[in-house]
């Protein structure tokens, strides 16, 4: 038997497995020669060596098998090999033996023993070896009926007594009986009689091949059915006196003489038909190697990374006591100012950076997914070679048609519906929360365009697959291409992209037109009618100006009006499935003719499920910004597709790799995958100035903090580019659970989270798994419990057993005490959608069903934050689930940042808030559960803390210009302690950014950038941050933020970067330039001061000014940005500065008057 073990991810000892010589259908090799042969013969390739076994076996048994492990790098093989006996040496049991035998074990004769286990030992680059182990005689005792009278099976019978399979009453247990009729030729061991239930057809028939392709494992068991630990057997032999000590045992002649094979391995395959195969298995099947791989960083990189963090933590130790013990007593309130800031900023950088200490990396592997879940050759369960995947619902957000651009949305959708991934497992949605006819009907010209562009991607492999990143780019795009034909597909599908860029473009100015006309007929009819009715003529009519479809229908969504019924705020929910679900079947298409652009004759053409949603809106409801609409998708989505997985994705990110479904599917589907509540990808963006000034590719939060956050519980959910199991977002807890206790989390303690029959009861923020497939699939009193949690709609509460059954691991996968699916069990088709289908849709996204249910707040997107990203994942973390963060080879996701000075400011502005608000909430990772890693709270306090470090911040970039004013420094005099503690501090922060260069990725340019826009954000929306988030915890005053604008593609001969020279005017800006000027001034003023001086301090300068340029050196990138282009300074920053140079000045002059004043001498 050659069985591949599945509870190994990546290499697994080589087992050899022991049964009866009943219990198999292999044939194998061992010899049976005295211990004083094995154990006396240097030559020999046989050692022996002290090992255990057990017995087994029947009293008619022909031979013994034997098992054997090995540590190996290679996969788990499972070898049987027979023991045969041999003329001189005949395998006898305790029973058999002899009247001499008898009395010499009586008598304790030490010289007396016998062989009771051999195991063979092989593999890459190693001899085959036999390794012996003392024997223990023990007497043979008779066995109780109740338990099973085979040999080596202490098997107990459930109800007292075991079945009668034959008339002589013999007592078997259902395994070893199995094990009989399969492998013992169908003959009972106590009266050696056939069973009544085999019959001389049977025992000659074979299984048949269809059945060997549906085991559950790709090499199946030999005794199916049997277990291996009931199959153990000893391997008895009793010492022959006529043997030479020196004597080699020839295996040839033995083989020769007793007939015996080497068995069945990837050493040797008999010619014989010894068993179900005619030609050997493939040893090497990859469908048993794990999906993905855990690499960690070099040791020759981290170990010092680690040690640089201890001592740069022992430095500043150092640093503040000496700080803290020498103050400045000539400016005593300069030296406090500047001590508590780099207390807070010490403070500040150890929370950074712990979370740092174990950082990660993961790698997949595509075709070991593929293998497993996407079958070449029909089996039983799988006749037509379907996909076993689960199935994956799209979520794309828009909200304004007028900042976020229709054609950049349709691109998305467009790289969706080419995905690389079963298309009858793809759904897409599109959640408009503006209720625009000019996304809805850019939506419907998508699915037009798709069917020609989806085939043509298929055809030609094309990367990317969103048709604006492909044509724009500037590479050669027959590179890689092997078609003949490609060249003039391209040409007609960039043609046919041209003309849909036309009409999505127009769409405004055409729906436009169309409502003026409908409305001008309709308001031509009023007056007929009015005259009809003989009504005053000079009396005003009023019409509504409403909007209208192409079919002449008005629209349900929002008009520009802004009608009663019909504005952002008020309007009905929508649904329209613009692309129905695709069968299981693939649909090839035709030669190219007028109707098909291209030949798609060898290319699937089926497209996936493409919803637009709208959800239902009214003035007296609160809709929770995006993380209601997001729900309304959920509930939506449950009841149309159901998909066990959800990708969500930002209108404005594409997908990049097509692969990166199946690279996500990869860690979900894997051993350990169902305690992974979401796979985070790494955003990417486009558009980006090539100099990155405001630091908008964020590389050091996405390939540095992300990935080291991966080595502890997981990454930050993100709010984009992120693949959630359904279970998890309903707010479930893990199967699995590990809480730590203890100070630092230290003790670690297991929790198996599953329902029991003994205590349905469970903590208020509990919801347990499984849903299906247990004694509670029909509890009403479980379901009237969901119904309370997540809605009254039936539909939704019964799609959660089948969302769970969906996202389940393989049965030779599943975790220990968790339940898994069959192979081959999401084939079935789905069912066809009808007309109540979707009514149950609609209600489900009516703005009042969210009432007293948990939606938002334990069930979906959370409510309450304006960053509701961070606190969703933060909630899984804090119920026990574990993230992944994917990093791609080729970019999984690419989308669009604001290169904006203002829209940059706006947007960290609100990032910041949330953080504010989740300091002062529940939310605060102090209050998280003890199923939150230590690391992974301190990451998570961070993330609420950090804004409040600007307060200090500002403080510190003012003290250098104070310094200068004054003449003072925050030190007494510069020493050398200081100046070596200054340089300790500056050189460890140096070596460790430089680590974290090396095993993360990034480059010395990102490193510098961040720093840069560290200080901005800190002195410009951090403190708004701060000071919004106070007002709305003391005062209740609620935050409220613009959509950030999305850039569409430049059209051409325009500046790709123009937007980053814009200027317009915000408030944030005053703080930064306040800190520019009085740096600047102050220098200005010191260097004066000194040069004049009669007795210059230029100590106390060089600090002051060394420090004012550190300051000025972060800000130059916003200095820079007020400029505007080509140097051309906007009037109000001239305002400002003049402005803040004047109260500077003044201020100067009243703190510290001329000297002559000082003096008394008026001038």
């Amino acid at each position: 038997m050659v069985k591949m073990a599945a509870n190994s991810p990546s290499s697994s000892p080589v087992t050899i497995t022991v049964t009866s010589a009943g219990g198999s259908r292999s044939r194998g090799l061992t010899s049976p020669m005295p211990r004083h042969s094995i154990s006396n013969n240097p030559n020999s390739p046989i050692t022996g060596e002290n090992r255990r076994g057990s017995l087994s076996g029947g009293a008619a048994a022909a031979g013994r098998y034997l098992s054997l492990s090995k540590d190996s790098t290679d996969e788990f093989v499972a070898y049987t090999v027979q023991i045969p006996s041999t003329p001189d040496n005949r395998v006898v049991s305790d029973s058999q033996s002899s009247p001499l035998d008898s009395s010499k074990s009586r008598g304790g004769n030490p010289n007396q023993s016998f062989m009771k286990d051999t195991i063979f030992t092989g593999g890459f680059n190693s001899a085959t070896k036999a390794h012996l182990r003392k024997s223990s005689e023990e007497p043979t005792m008779a066995k109780s009926k109740t338990i099973c009278g085979m040999e080596g099976c202490n098997e107990k019978a459930k109800d007292g007594k075991f079945e009668n399979y034959c008339d002589c009453a013999f007592g078997i247990c259902r395994d070893c009986y199995s094990d009989c009729l399969q492998n013992g030729g169908g003959h009972c061991p106590g009266c050696k009689e056939l069973y009544k239930d085999v019959s001389d057809s049977e025992e000659e028939e074979e299984q048949p091949p269809e059945e060997e392709m549906d085991e559950a494992k790709p090499l199946p068991e030999w005794g199916r059915g049997a277990r291996l630990d009931k199959n153990l057997s000893l391997v008895q032999s009793f010492k022959n006196p006529n043997s030479d000590k020196n004597q080699d045992f020839d295996h040839t002649r033995w083989l020769f003489e007793t007939k015996g094979t080497y068995g069945y391995g990837n050493a040797l395959w008999p010619s014989d038909d010894y068993g179900r195969f005619e030609t050997p298995p493939d040893f090497s099947d990859r469908r048993n190697k794990p999906l993905t791989r855990k690499v960690g960083i070099s040791a020759a990189i981290i170990s010092p990374y680690r040690l640089l963090m201890v001592i740069r933590l022992g430095v500043l130790g150092c640093f503040l006591t000496w700080r803290i013990t020498h103050p400045n007593h000539e400016a005593i309130w300069l030296w406090l100012m500047s001590v508590i800031c780099e207390i807070w900023f010490a403070f500040s950088w150890l929370l950074d950076q712990l979370p740092k200490l174990c950082p990660v990396r993961r790698v997949t592997d595509l075709s070991v997914l593929k293998e497993r879940f996407e079958s070449s050759v029909p089996n039983l369960r799988n006749p037509k070679k379907f996909s076993d995947l689960p199935g994956i619902d799209v979520f794309v957000s828009t909200a304004d048609s007028d900042k976020e651009p229709p054609l950049v949305t349709a691109n998305t959708i467009l790289s969706i519906l080419a995905v690389d991934y079963p298309v009858e497992k793809v759904a897409c949605y599109l959640s408009d929360d503006g209720g625009s006819l000019v996304t809805f009907e850019a939506l419907a010209e998508a699915a037009s365009f798709a069917r020609i562009w989806v085939p043509f991607c298929r055809k030609h492999k094309i990367e990317p697959r969103n048709p604006e990143a492909y044509f724009g780019q500037k590479r050669d795009p027959l590179k890689n291409k092997v078609r003949l034909d490609f060249v003039k597909d391209r040409r007609r599908v960039k043609r046919e992209y041209d003309e849909f860029k036309v009409r999505i473009n127009a769409l405004p100015d055409s729906i436009r037109r169309r409502s003026d006309a409908y409305n001008a007929q309709a308001e031509m009819r009023a007056n007929k009618k009015q005259k009809e009715l003989g009504i005053n003529p000079s009396e005003p009519i009023k019409v509504p100006k409403a909007t209208w479809m192409a079919d002449g229908s008005y629209w349900h969504g929002t008009w520009p009006s802004n009608e009663e019924g019909h504005s952002r705020g008020d309007h009905e929910g929508i649904i329209q499935i613009m692309l129905v679900p695709a069968g299981p079947e693939p649909l090839f298409g035709q030669e190219a003719d007028e109707e098909s652009l291209i030949e798609t004759s060898e290319v699937d053409i089926r497209l996936p499920m493409l919803v637009y949603v709208s959800r239902e809106k009214r003035p007296c409801f609160d809709h929770n910004k995006k993380a209601g609409a997001m729900n309304a998708l959920v509930r939506a989505s449950a009841i149309m597709s159901n998909g066990a997985f959800i990708l969500n994705l930002d209108c404005d990110h594409y997908i990049y790799n097509s692969l990166a479904v199946r690279e996500g599917m990869c860690f979900m589907l894997d051993r350990g995958g169902d305690k992974i509540c979401y796979v985070q990808f790494p955003q990417r963006f486009e558009g980006i100035d090539p100099n990155d000034r405001y630091a908008n590719h964020n590389t050091v939060f996405f390939d540095v903090s992300m990935r080291a956050l991966d080595g502890l519980q997981g990454p930050m959910y993100v709010g984009t580019g992120c693949i959630f199991r359904r279970i998890a977002l309903y707010g479930f807890s893990p199967p699995r659970a590990t809480e730590h206790l203890g100070w630092f989390g230290r003790y670690k303690m297991k929790k198996l989270l599953r329902r029991s029959k003994e205590k349905k009861e469970q903590e208020d923020d509990e919801m347990l798994l499984p849903i299906n497939g247990n004694e509670y699939e029909n509890d009403d009193m479980t379901r009237s419990s969901l119904a309370k949690q997540f809605g009254n709609s039936l539909s939704l509460v019964d799609s959660i057993g089948v969302a769970e059954f969906g996202g389940r691991l393989l049965h030779d996968l599943r975790g220990k005490g968790c339940l898994g699916r069959p192979a081959g069990s999401l084939t079935l088709q789905r069912e066809p959608l009808d007309a109540s289908a979707l009514a149950e849709s609609v209600s489900v996204i009516t703005c009042f069903y969210e009432d007293k249910t948990e939606w938002g707040k334990r069930v979906g997107w959370i409510y309450g934050s304006v960053t509701e990203d961070v606190v969703t994942g933060y909630r899984m973390h804090n119920r026990g689930w574990r993230s992944v963060y994917c990093v791609t080879k080729r970019d999984a996701f690419r989308g669009t940042a604001p290169i904006n000075l203002t829209d940059r400011l706006i947007q960290v502005l609100r990032w910041a808030t949330g953080s504010v608000e989740i300091f002062f909430s529940r939310n605060n990772a102090l209050f998280a559960s003890p199923r939150m890693k230590f690391l992974q709270r301190v990451a998570y306090f961070n993330v609420g803390i950090y804004p409040f470090t600007s307060i200090f911040l500002l403080v510190y970039c003012v003290l250098p210009a104070l310094s200068l004013f004054s003449g003072k420094f925050i030190v007494q005099t510069l020493d050398v302690t200081f100046l070596v503690f200054l340089l300790a501090i500056t050189l460890t922060l140096c070596m460790l950014a430089l680590l974290e260069i090396r095993w993360s990725g990034i480059t010395l340019h990102d490193w510098w950038r961040n720093e840069q826009f560290w200080l901005i954000g800190g002195t410009s929306a951090h403190p708004a941050a701060v000071i919004q988030g106070l007002l709305k915890v003391i005062a209740g005053i609620e935050i409220s933020f613009t959509l950030t604008s999305k850039s569409s593609a430049p059209e051409d001969g325009e500046d790709e970067f123009a937007e980053l020279y814009e200027f317009r005017w915000t408030t944030l800006m005053i703080p930064p330039i306040t800190i520019i000027m009085f740096n600047v001034i102050a220098i200005g003023v010191a260097v004066s001061r000194t040069v004049y001086s009669t007795f210059p301090q230029w100590s106390k300068l060089l600090g002051g000014v060394f420090f004012s340029f550190w300051v000025l050196s972060h800000l130059y990138p916003f200095a820079k940005g007020l400029m505007g282009r080509k140097g051309k300074i906007p009037t109000i920053v001239y305002l400002w500065s003049g402005l803040i140079c004047i109260i500077i000045s003044m201020l100067t002059l009243y703190i510290y008057p001329p000297a002559g004043i000082q003096q008394g001498v008026i001038p």
